[in-house]
């Protein structure tokens, strides 16, 4: 088996095993990583990527992921992701969102990253609007 989908399956087998080296091994040396919600978080470097996950690992032992859903497209494979574990202090780590990876050579090449952890408080969708725009309350539709 070849393609985006094998790697990302080889990538999901090494994050749930917490095999660092199966992990690495995944990304090439001169993978790029862009983050567009949060520019200054973009990477370059395959040795970024080990120094991120050997932190992720010890700090979440119990982390576990799942591939919830994917689509391939040429090079590019499009993954919804969802982690969970707990943290080292015993809190809840639970991120979702999607990573779009590109393929090169059977490793991940590039990424789109916009995973984000999970915001489990009962703020509603009209305050974080009202939140997005400096609002105390989000205007009401005219």
């Amino acid at each position: 088996m070849t393609g985006p989908r094998h790697v990302v399956t080889k990538l999901l087998a090494a994050v749930n095993a917490h095999d660092l080296n199966a992990l690495s091994d995944c990304f090439a040396t001169d993978f790029v990583n862009h983050t567009p919600a949060h520019p200054s978080r973009s990477f370059t470097g395959g040795a970024q990527v080990r120094r991120n996950w050997s932190a992720i690992f010890a700090g979440v032992p119990d982390l576990r992921a799942e591939v919830v859903a994917d689509a391939v497209d040429g090079d590019a494979i499009w993954t919804e992701w969802r982690m969970r574990g707990h943290r080292r202090d015993g809190v809840e780590h639970h991120m979702r969102g999607v990573i779009v990876f590109t393929v090169a050579d059977e490793v991940l090449s590039a990424a789109k990253f916009y995973l984000e952890p999970v915001d489990s408080s009962d703020s509603d969708v009209s305050s974080a609007v009202a939140r997005s725009i400096g609002a105390h309350e989000a205007a009401a539709p005219s």
